[in-house]
């Protein structure tokens, strides 16, 4: 059974740095395009960054650009999320994703298997 299984989220105040990690098994994860997306009570699910298969190819939304970054270790089956220069308005639950294609793709409906998420608050 394929699961993806993020840590790293926590507690911290703002400025500060995190980074999270998406570890997968079950699947072989390496061949797919994966990514993060993060979700707030009574909002919608919003895509934070994407990566392809093999890591060359990234977007990364503009909520969130010059400050977050994705990358991969295929070889370790992890995918991480680099934040700095955290505000209060990047508090949510990041969830891991993983697509059906090795291409990048923005549509939600193209992910079909997802971690439980990881919450990270940041306090002023």
């Amino acid at each position: 059974q394929a699961q993806l299984l993020e840590s790293g989220g926590r507690l911290v105040q703002a400025g500060d740095s995190l980074r999270l990690s998406c570890v997968g098994s079950g699947r072989p994860f390496s061949i797919y395009s994966m990514a993060w997306f993060r979700q707030v009570p009574g909002k919608e699910r919003e895509l934070v960054a994407s990566i392809s298969s093999r890591g060359g190819d990234t977007r990364i939304a503009d909520s969130v650009r010059g400050r977050f970054t994705i990358s991969r270790d295929n070889a370790q089956n992890t995918l991480y999320l680099q934040m700095d220069s955290l505000t209060p308005e990047d508090t949510a639950n990041y969830m891991c994703a993983a697509s059906r294609y090795s291409n990048i793709v923005e549509d939600v409906e193209a992910y079909n298997t997802w971690g439980q998420g990881t919450q990270v608050t940041v306090s002023l």
